[in-house]
């Protein structure tokens, strides 16, 4: 009897927990928008979201392991609120991921400095991050390639997976440098990259 009174007591602790974490995660994330990963302490951090270093601590553990959480779950709501048709190819998605970023560039510089943490050693929760997503989003990619070759929106004779790290790598390498010269040619780049892939060619200029 004693341990089922006390069970509602543990249900409603873990809640409030979770809870707790999720507002902190709320406000960590607008924090990382506005001014990015600046290599700071978590007690900085902290002081900035509102909560002792204690309680940051306590949900995250580390620097790292925070900004691993803020991206997630950055990344998560950017595609609840932005889905992503079927039916549109890896270069459609690129210019919609693109357009989002402009607005939160903040999150950007985070993703670059967790992926640039991960080639580095003693960096075990952006390792983890950065190689898992990787795989992940190569994957969800080269099965849209194949459903792109099926409608012949995109050539037959590349090879998906081939497709899917073009795209990674073409997607992390325009975001690095809009980061750094917001002048970089991105639509152009990615214009390009639809032509190669589409098989298509430039309108000749006009005489």
């Amino acid at each position: 009897m004693a341990d089922e009174e006390h069970q509602p007591a543990l249900r409603g602790s873990y809640a409030k927990g979770v809870a707790r974490r999720q507002e902190i995660l709320d406000r960590a994330i607008e924090v990382f928008a506005r001014r990015g990963s600046d290599r700071t302490s978590l007690r900085a951090i902290a002081e900035e979201v509102g909560v002792t270093h204690a309680a940051l601590k306590h949900y995250f553990g580390s620097l790292e392991e925070l900004l691993v959480e803020v991206y997630r779950e950055s990344e998560r709501r950017g595609d609840d609120e932005h889905p992503a048709d079927a039916d549109m190819t890896p270069v459609e998605m690129l210019r919609g991921w693109t357009e989002s970023n402009r607005e939160v560039q903040g999150l950007v510089q985070l993703y670059s400095t967790l992926v640039a943490s991960a080639l580095e050693e003693g960096h075990p929760a952006a390792r983890e991050f950065a190689t898992t997503r990787f795989a992940r989003v190569r994957a969800d990619l080269a099965a849209r390639v194949r459903r792109n070759q099926a409608t012949g929106r995109i050539r037959a004779d590349v090879d998906p997976l081939a497709v899917a790290a073009l795209v990674i790598a073409a997607s992390d390498g325009l975001q690095t440098q809009w980061l750094l010269d917001a002048d970089a040619p991105q639509d152009a780049a990615l214009s390009l990259l639809d032509q190669l892939l589409s098989g298509s060619t430039a309108a000749e200029p006009s005489a």
